[in-house]
């Protein structure tokens, strides 16, 4: 994540940069807006950590974690802090060629969204607008993958590899203030569940 900061403020060297890795799943609300949901949002910077906690109702957790960019290739690795479970280790290159989604395919529902939801402890709920153009992505042929933080959630080890594993060129994103949902309002979550990197 780079260059992160609200609007009309400037960007702050060591708090505007810094590294995430989310565990999210894909749903729709009773009006049908698809969105996603998260599980988790592992950081390690502290102030975003708490920042996304408070304002957005998001459920980050604090986390060591290291990315180093090689001639394309991506080694990235984290470890949730206040665990001694194991570390996650993702080894994948950069496209040098990407393109937008096919509208219907897997990869456009996997990628194409512009809500994400959230809740606070007692169970409210809140959407809020993403904006962003659309995603260019390609195959993340022979990446190395770790299972680790759909343990940290307590999901069980999947039974096979991933069906996708998609690399997407960096794009700029505006977050938009949350709405909160009327009482009624239901959150209807996917099947699939999604464990993703991010470093800008």
């Amino acid at each position: 994540m780079e260059r992160v900061r609200p609007v009309g403020l400037p960007s702050v060297p060591k708090l505007s940069w810094f590294l995430e890795l989310n565990v999210r799943t894909y749903v729709h609300d009773d009006a049908g807006n698809p969105g996603v949901w998260f599980f988790s949002l592992d950081c390690n910077q502290p102030l975003a950590v708490e920042v996304a906690r408070r304002w957005f109702h998001l459920p980050y957790e604090h986390a060591s974690m290291k990315a180093e960019i090689l001639q394309r290739r991506v080694k990235y690795e984290a470890r949730r802090k206040m665990t001694a479970a194991n570390g996650a280790h993702y080894d994948y290159h950069l496209p040098e060629t990407a393109a937008e989604a096919a509208p219907g395919s897997l990869e456009w529902f996997l990628v194409e969204r512009y809500l994400l939801f959230s809740a606070r402890p007692d169970g409210t709920l809140f959407s809020g607008a993403v904006h962003h153009a659309p995603y260019r992505i390609a195959e993340a042929n022979g990446a190395q993958w770790s299972a680790e933080p759909l343990l940290w959630d307590g999901f069980p080890h999947p039974a096979c590899p991933p069906l996708s594993m998609l690399v997407a060129e960096p794009v700029d994103v505006s977050v938009f203030p949350l709405r909160r949902l009327p009482a009624a309002e239901r959150i209807i979550k996917g099947s699939g569940v999604l464990a993703s990197p991010a470093s800008g």
